[in-house]
């Protein structure tokens, strides 16, 4: 009995694998057929703010081109415009993947990384205003890939790559009771360890939580059925209940922020790989309630990924042209709105966007925070270099770090997150 009883654990888990196998194998696309689509005329879109011209799928190779992580030479600093002032916020974290600033002006940062994740959350306090923490403190520990964070009220929020969590809360703790947490929204994780990032955020009456779920795979190579709940925005009451999919076919949908002139959502998205050098950019966007963007079927529009060629034809036709393209696996990954603060006039209502770096592009891109101008609450201008320099000048593979999360301090100062060098800094202007 136990003999047999193996075996049909063994005939499960290869008929499981073969199965896992088979749906790879559809979705390959032979030399030839890749041959074919590249020769075809580029494809043109209409975004927001002009044309975006897309070349055909397999123009180039899909290359595999990961960075090199070295330390800032001696003197060097990230580079901002003229009339900013780049300085060292604070060091010494573990991969400081995220930033969220409370209302009281403490400055919660998440830290958290794909392996090896420190799995904490620490509190940094600027007691007198002078733009020096004079507290830092471990507010709590012991997550599973914590990313976002919210207070409402009495409680925080702590999304974990699992579940959205929920802890007893007062104004000015430096630390949180961890057995006081109660997971109040079960969300997809595991699995095959694709983008394990959760951002939240509230909306204007506070009454409900957005969620940002990233898929668990490239184009969906490991079935759909893997993909439930996931790619999506989701919206929730502050107890977890109600959940609706706000928003789907976002491929990883991380940075999130509401537009301060006409009230719409925007998020920033990380999109799919081994098109090409130049397939598929990210992109920034606003997000329309009940709205499918692409994935994994389709991208900027009605342009089909050829690995998924006809299975979706309706989903195709509606899928929702992004607003901004920010660059070929670019990893755009943080974003805010600038509402207030003191820097020039061309910045307000603008948005920064955290570009955490490409691996699938034969050139590094990517690696530095960009800003897209908004005029009357609508893209005015292509993304324009903000900070930069966290490319080493004197090969193509050295890099100082990464930027992933931007945040705006009461005072109005920038904060990056590079989790990479782990290391927050800081972009003030000099008035």
């Amino acid at each position: 009995m136990k003999l047999q009883k193996h075996f049909l654990i063994i005939t499960l888990i290869v008929t499981m694998l073969s199965c896992k196998s088979e749906r790879k194998k559809e979705m390959t696309v032979s030399n030839d057929e890749k041959e074919m689509i590249s020769q075809k005329p580029a494809d043109t879109v209409q975004t927001a703010i002009g044309e975006v011209i897309l070349p055909k799928p397999y123009a180039t190779e899909s290359v595999r081109k990961e960075n090199s992580l070295v330390d800032w030479p001696e003197g060097k600093m990230p580079m901002a415009p003229d009339g900013f002032t780049v300085t060292k916020f604070a060091d010494g974290f573990q991969n400081p993947r995220w930033t969220y600033i409370a209302p009281n002006g403490d400055i919660f940062v998440c830290e958290a990384n794909t392996k090896d994740s420190a799995g904490l959350i620490t509190v940094l306090r600027d007691k007198n205003n002078d733009g020096t923490i004079e507290l830092r403190e471990t507010f709590l520990d012991d997550l599973k890939q914590p990313l976002g964070m919210l207070i409402i009220d009495d409680y925080f929020y702590v999304a974990n790559t699992d579940g959205l969590y929920k802890y007893p809360y007062k104004s000015g703790l430096t630390a949180l009771d961890p057995t006081k947490g109660k997971k109040i929204v079960d969300l997809p994780a595991g699995g095959y360890n694709h983008h394990w990032t959760r951002n939240i955020i509230t909306n204007k009456t506070q009454d409900k939580i957005y969620i940002s779920v990233g898929s668990a795979s490239n184009v969906g190579e490991y079935g759909m059925d893997e993909e439930i709940r996931r790619a999506n925005i989701l919206e929730v009451d502050l107890n977890g209940a109600n959940e609706k999919i706000y928003a789907s076919g976002l491929r990883n949908p991380v940075g999130m922020d509401w537009n301060p002139v006409n009230g719409e959502l925007w998020t920033a998205v990380n999109e799919r790989d081994e098109l090409g050098d130049n397939l598929v950019p990210d992109y920034v966007t606003s997000v329309k309630k009940g709205g499918f963007y692409g994935w994994p079927y389709a991208y900027f529009g009605s342009i089909e990924d050829p690995r998924l060629e006809g299975e979706a034809p309706d989903l195709v036709a509606k899928t929702i042209i992004p607003d901004v393209s920010v660059g070929p696996h670019t990893a755009s990954l943080g974003l805010t709105f600038y509402e207030d603060g003191n820097f020039p006039a061309k910045y307000k209502n603008g948005i920064f966007v955290g570009q955490h770096g490409s691996w699938n592009r034969s050139v590094l891109s990517g690696y530095r925070v960009v800003f897209i101008p908004f005029e009357n609450g609508n893209p005015a201008g292509e993304p324009e270099d903000f900070l930069t320099g966290f490319i080493a000048d004197d090969n193509d593979t050295d890099v100082y770090g990464r930027p992933v999360c931007v945040a705006v301090t009461p005072s109005g100062d920038l904060l990056v997150n590079d989790d990479s060098g782990n290391t927050i800094w800081k972009v003030s202007y000099n008035n």
